[in-house]
């Protein structure tokens, strides 16, 4: 039978020497091309969070009972982070390596972080050997361990340090490895940890020091997933409901982005997510200014700084206790703007008090040549100093203990017009600031105004729609005068129209971004 003289060529091939059967693949073939897609034991083993196959560098995250381990790829955490692009380094293994060699000892390796796979020296059987200077092709293939340290005291921030690298997970005798580097404790106090949270402290010591204290909703894990996950080019886990929620989720992703020098890459996706909430986020900002400014800056978002830079010069100085902690060039940005907005201020308000009329003569307007005409600019002109001198001092006490009611200023007086809203009121015009009644109340206050009788009312009439239509010229010129002032360049709708108490005029121009 056919069946037959094959089992028994099978077995004459698994008898011949290594020589004749090594000639024939067709067993190796078939053997090499089986499947495990159905195997219950089947899981992939070469992909985020665990490139098992591939990956050099490991990472654990212990934290609050919980631990999450990832297998990363060196190449792609050095692209992404200047901490791991200088833990990772050929200088610091260089260093490492000569540290070992003065050394020799044991106590020398705690912390290098760095192992070479499939040697061990004779002396210390079982010990993670540091990595040798020289080419990579020549050292073999290496393998980095990190591990969350919590400091040394409780109010440092947790982040990654070096540890040996385990034979687990790398190879070798794991019973071996475990005799001779036990575990590390939570608060380790070995040199190299120490000198290496110092070099990732370096580029972020402020925003170490306000990062949030993780709480046991796992928030550590998944602001350190949430970065691993960017660095892969996946898409982070935030919250795409709630837009609260959702900035202290970035808030705190980017305070850790910075701390290990990974802004540029994880500051575009916080600054995609966050566009994406469009009016609703423009509400936001207009609410917390400050806040936003903060975030905009970590994300180098130029249109979320941009809009909350608008506010907090037009609210300037309220915010001004939130931002202590903001770099210096971003507080020399918010003055020179908040400067730039108190010219264009003081500019307009100059030429609004030079404003005048002139006669059919092209004269100006003055008491002899034309005194109803001079009444409507005097009257404008006291309006515009109510609001926007301050107000006047209050008197000294009278002497001897008097109660002075007789000479005490009168409280019924109406507080100053706010800045922005004054100068929407002069932009508006009509009848939005000194209305109808006002004008003929004044008017009736001139000297020699007689408004008895019917050939006087008549008169005053006539008089009142004169003085009106010269007032309605002086408003008219006086919103030229402002209309730049009135240029919004908030993303908000409505800015413009009433809604903010402030001018929104000023704005960060290309070349005066501070992270440039």
């Amino acid at each position: 039978m056919v069946s037959q003289q094959s089992h028994s060529d099978h077995y004459a091939l698994a008898r011949r020497p290594p020589s004749v059967t090594s000639r024939s693949t067709t067993t190796r073939r078939h053997r090499s091309n089986r499947s495990h897609s159905g195997g219950s034991s089947f899981r992939p083993q070469n992909e985020f969070p665990n490139f098992a196959q591939t990956g050099d560098v490991e990472i654990i995250i212990s934290a609050y009972g919980q631990e999450k381990r990832y297998m990363l790829h060196r190449l792609i955490l050095a692209q992404c982070s200047g901490v791991f692009e200088a833990g990772t380094s050929e200088d610091w293994s260089r260093a490492q390596a000569q540290g070992y060699a003065s050394t020799n000892t044991p106590t020398s390796m705690i912390g290098n972080g760095l192992a070479r796979i499939g040697e061990e020296d004779e002396n210390c059987r079982g010990m993670v050997r540091p990595p040798l200077p020289g080419p990579p092709s020549q050292q073999g293939r290496y393998k980095w361990r990190y591990e969350l340290d919590w400091g040394n005291k409780d109010d440092e921030v947790p982040m990654l340090v070096q540890k040996p690298a385990t034979s687990t997970l790398f190879g070798g005798n794991s019973e071996q490895t475990t005799q001779e580097t036990p575990t590390v404790p939570n608060k380790p106090s070995s040199s190299s940890n120490s000198f290496f949270r110092s070099l990732s402290n370096k580029t972020a010591m402020q925003s170490a020091a306000q990062l949030p204290h993780a709480s046991p909703d796992s928030d550590l894990h998944r602001d350190y997933d949430n970065l691993f996950r960017i660095f892969y080019n996946y898409p982070p886990h935030f919250d795409a409901a709630n837009i609260a929620e959702s900035y202290i989720e970035c808030k705190s992703l980017l305070t850790l982005a910075d701390m290990y020098d990974a802004l540029e890459v994880v500051g575009p996706r916080i600054d995609h997510h966050l566009l994406q909430f469009q009016s609703r986020l423009w509400k936001q900002i207009a609410k917390y200014p400050p806040s936003y400014l903060k975030l905009g800056y970590l994300a180098r978002s130029k249109v979320i700084f941009g809009e909350a830079l608008v506010h907090v010069v037009g609210q300037w100085p309220s915010g001004k206790g939130q931002l202590r902690n903001m770099p210096d060039a971003v507080m020399e940005l918010i003055e020179d703007k908040v400067e730039e907005l108190a010219e264009k201020k003081v500019a307009a308000e100059g030429k609004l008090f030079r404003l005048t009329l002139t006669t059919a003569r092209g004269e100006r307007v003055s008491p002899t040549n034309a005194y109803l005409d001079w009444l409507a600019l005097s009257l404008f002109r006291q309006w515009l100093v109510e609001n926007t001198a301050p107000p006047p001092p209050l008197p000294p006490k009278p002497p001897n203990g008097g109660n002075g009611t007789r000479d005490s200023p009168r409280t019924d007086r109406p507080p100053p017009i706010p800045s922005g809203h004054f100068y929407r009121l002069l932009f508006l015009g009509g009848s939005a600031y000194l209305p109808h009644d006002e004008l003929k109340r004044f008017l009736k206050l001139r000297p020699g105004a007689v408004v008895d009788g019917d050939g006087g009312q008549r008169e005053f009439r006539e008089q009142l729609k004169k003085f009106e239509r010269r007032m309605d010229e002086v408003k008219a010129l006086a919103r030229e005068v402002v209309r730049p002032l009135m240029r919004s360049w908030l993303e908000l709708e409505g800015a413009r129209d009433g809604g903010l108490g402030y001018l929104v005029c000023v704005r960060c121009e290309d070349g005066e971004w501070p992270w440039e």
